[in-house]
């Protein structure tokens, strides 16, 4: 039984209705206000990858076009991006380490000396 997105022409919503009957589907209603104007809509859909099939596209020279190593923000767009890839679960407080770690290293870069910590001993 698939389920099917519509878009309410008369409250202007997008809805999902679960359709039991493939071959006679009916005339779908609007859950949210009953209305009857409905247009189909065409579904996300997700594909299940092997781990081989991830470490693939994490290997390919493309995937690092926009890395700058020297960025600390480009540093971490591309983990958030290579964590998505995994399907690793990064944490709440992933983004907060890398807003941190930005912070530091942008402290650090105005230091004379060239930033590092042994100066200030």
């Amino acid at each position: 039984m698939p389920i099917y997105e519509y878009h309410c022409e008369d409250c202007r919503r997008r809805v999902s209705i679960l359709v039991r009957s493939i071959s006679n589907p009916g005339r779908p209603t609007c859950p949210r206000c009953g209305g009857h104007h409905l247009e189909r809509l065409m579904s996300r859909f997700a594909r299940l990858r092997s781990e081989d099939d991830r470490l693939d596209a994490l290997a390919d020279p493309s995937s690092f076009g926009d890395l700058d190593e020297s960025d600390p923000k480009s540093v971490a767009r591309w983990a958030k991006k290579m964590g998505k890839e995994m399907g690793e679960d990064l944490g709440e407080d992933f983004d907060q380490v890398m807003e941190e770690a930005i912070e530091e290293e942008a402290a650090g870069a105005g230091k004379e000396g060239g930033g590092d910590d042994l100066d200030d001993l």
